[in-house]
């Protein structure tokens, strides 16, 4: 795809605001919530410990009264699609994690169209940790907290980090390696809960003939908030097929690296080199718009739809 055709995805909506979105010392939060008012979307915010977490309802579903009443989808099993709004200082985060973002305000639209109504996509705060904090400190961990409160935890929760660039779908195995050395009560349960999760991301992915898939560990994100609060996520990003290549290899080559990933370890380690280099520019200066690949947003979107319908 040319250049110029790439730009034309900033010209429709929602996209049209993506531009404000990743300006510098721009109020992410509240220009989504202007975004989302624009877009006329049932939305509600929810603080939860000095954490802003927004909340986008089917239009079908009532509002919830979080005290005194009763949550819409408790005790059932909703499809929950996250992706963290917040981004590292310095860093426009085109990719990490403001396209998701938008891709998720588009997706609210797609879904009405289909007259799918059993989602809800939760915007969250504090996804990003500063140096020396535990994931306890992650706002995912104290929101799975509360939507377990509030009779989610059937939730079928799938988390979208950095879905902008490339065209293969890689989805976390990080989780798996975590709870394989735990001991913990309900550790079966979690792992079942993760399996089943993985395996309908398969099915969708196999009936879509999507062939470029790999399952491996990537980065923290969201889904070890949820997890520490016993709650299965599942993450899913994106790769461009080279470097997912070159990724399954390294894999193959280093079985070490996956526990430089969950230590932290990584970050300081020349081994950081190995890690794709569309990882490697995230949360930095270089996570600029230029590095997208819209020629394959659409097929990331008709596969969170197709999700939802199967």
């Amino acid at each position: 795809m040319k250049n110029e055709e790439n730009k034309d995805w900033t010209k429709s909506s929602p996209y049209d605001r993506y531009g404000y979105f990743i300006a510098s010392k721009v109020d992410r939060y509240k220009t989504l919530l202007t975004t989302i008012e624009k877009l006329g979307l049932n939305s509600l915010v929810v603080a939860i410990e000095d954490n802003r977490h927004i909340f986008i309802f089917p239009h079908s579903k009532k509002m919830p009264r979080l005290k005194g009443g009763s949550f819409p989808f408790a005790g059932e099993s909703p499809f929950i699609f996250v992706a963290h709004y917040d981004r590292v200082d310095g860093s426009p985060g085109a990719n990490d994690n403001s396209i998701a973002v938008f891709h998720m305000l588009n997706l609210t639209n797609l879904l009405t169209q289909r007259a799918l109504d059993n989602w809800l996509i939760i915007f969250t705060d504090k996804e990003e940790l500063k140096k020396g904090e535990s994931f306890e400190k992650q706002g995912s961990f104290a929101l799975a907290q509360k939507l377990k409160s509030w009779g989610l935890g059937k939730a079928k929760i799938f988390n979208f980090d950095s879905c902008g660039t490339g065209d293969s779908f890689i989805l976390s195995t990080i989780t798996d390696s975590i709870l394989d050395k735990s001991n913990n009560p309900g550790i079966d349960t979690l792992k079942d809960s993760i399996r089943q999760l993985r395996n309908h991301a398969l099915e969708t992915a196999h009936h879509l003939r999507l062939d470029k898939l790999l399952l491996a560990p990537i980065p923290f994100c969201d889904d070890i908030g949820f997890l520490r609060a016993g709650l299965a996520a599942q993450t899913i990003t994106m790769l461009p097929s080279a470097e997912a290549a070159q990724y399954e290899e390294i894999l193959r080559k280093y079985p070490e690296f996956t526990k430089l990933l969950i230590s932290g370890e990584i970050k300081t380690s020349p081994e950081i080199r190995h890690l794709p280099q569309t990882w490697r520019i995230l949360n930095t200066p270089a996570d600029t718009p230029s590095r997208l690949t819209p020629q394959y947003f659409d097929q990331f979107l008709n596969f969170v739809i197709e999700l939802c319908q199967r």
